[in-house]
């Protein structure tokens, strides 16, 4: 079964040109050293951080309310270390898609497989609860490197050749088509059919299925369609976390929630997101603060990316 959309003759209208230049250059520059390719798109990412002063203050604000303990010097240089780690995770797409195994496979490791495993015994399905992370093409590059396949999450993208593209690039490596993140029923039946589905609850929010509760101790409006999802699939939720750390991939799984879900969605969401504040803390820079992870405020609170 394959969930992409189908090849388009409109791909080759001058409008994709574009396009086509951009993925054929990031195939090229797979065929670089790896340490190489990290570099350019570390250096890319650096610039980049530089030059959009909007989302160098979304970052900047993320991180204020987050790691308040840092000091003004260290904060800054996180900031950059985290546009340097954007950069990278653009190249690094681009290896998980082209690079062959044997490119791969000795410069990574995954850790706790045996949770996975133990998770999916008897035939359970498994939500592989994780976040969104620079590394995040690469954490599934590596799982299905360890020959656990799985159904990548997706919403389409604007740009319908990439959107082609990506769908076949993962479900070529993870062996299991892509599934829509707004279809509950193909998330249900591959869940109670034993599938394993990646599952990043910490964007896309839904506000009618969500609740503030703490994430790094601030009120953050967070998914709680997590305990229905994995009720209704009779699953179990595995949080796995992707990093790069001294110039190796690094994937860790950590064992199955207990407990999950326990009948109170609030607590069930709180749980959640202690599990992803444990995975940033392994390499933080590499974690979406880009993103405004904090656009959704409680009744009353001012909006913490205004301007003064």
């Amino acid at each position: 079964m394959n969930s992409a959309p189908p090849f388009q003759a409109a791909f080759f209208q001058p409008r994709y040109w574009p396009t086509w230049l951009g993925i054929g250059l990031l195939w090229l520059l797979c065929w670089l050293p790896v340490p190489v390719v990290v570099a350019l798109g570390e250096g890319l990412g650096w610039l980049v951080g530089r030059l959009l002063k909007s989302r160098r203050h979304v970052t900047r604000v993320n991180l204020q309310l987050c790691f308040p303990q840092l000091s003004d010097a260290e904060r800054e240089a996180m900031v950059d270390a985290h546009f340097k780690a954007l950069g990278a995770g653009i190249f690094e797409a681009g290896l998980a898609w082209f690079a062959p195994d044997w490119r791969l496979r000795d410069r990574g490791e995954v850790v706790g497989l045996e949770h996975l495993d133990a998770a999916m015994k008897d035939g359970h399905g498994v939500l592989l609860l994780t976040g969104h992370f620079t590394t995040l093409e690469m954490g599934a590059r590596y799982l299905c490197l360890a020959g656990r396949p799985f159904h990548a999450m997706y919403r389409p993208i604007d740009n319908q050749l990439i959107d082609y593209f990506m769908h076949r690039w993962r479900e070529a490596r993870s062996g299991l088509p892509a599934l829509p993140k707004d279809d509950l029923k193909k998330l249900v039946r591959a869940l109670r059919e034993g599938h394993c589905i990646w599952y990043g609850p910490d964007q896309s929010l839904d506000v009618r299925t969500a609740a503030f509760v703490p994430f790094f101790g601030v009120p953050a409006l967070t998914l709680t369609a997590t305990s229905k999802l994995a009720a209704l699939g009779r699953a179990r939720v595995v949080p796995y976390f992707p990093a790069r750390i001294g110039g190796r991939y690094r994937v860790t799984f950590l064992p199955a929630l207990e407990n999950f879900p326990c009948g109170d969605d609030l607590a069930d969401a709180t749980l959640i997101n202690r599990m992803l504040e444990a995975g940033i803390r392994i390499a933080p820079a590499q974690y979406f603060w880009s993103h405004r992870r904090f656009k959704h405020q409680p009744p009353g609170m001012p909006n913490p990316y205004a301007r003064s």
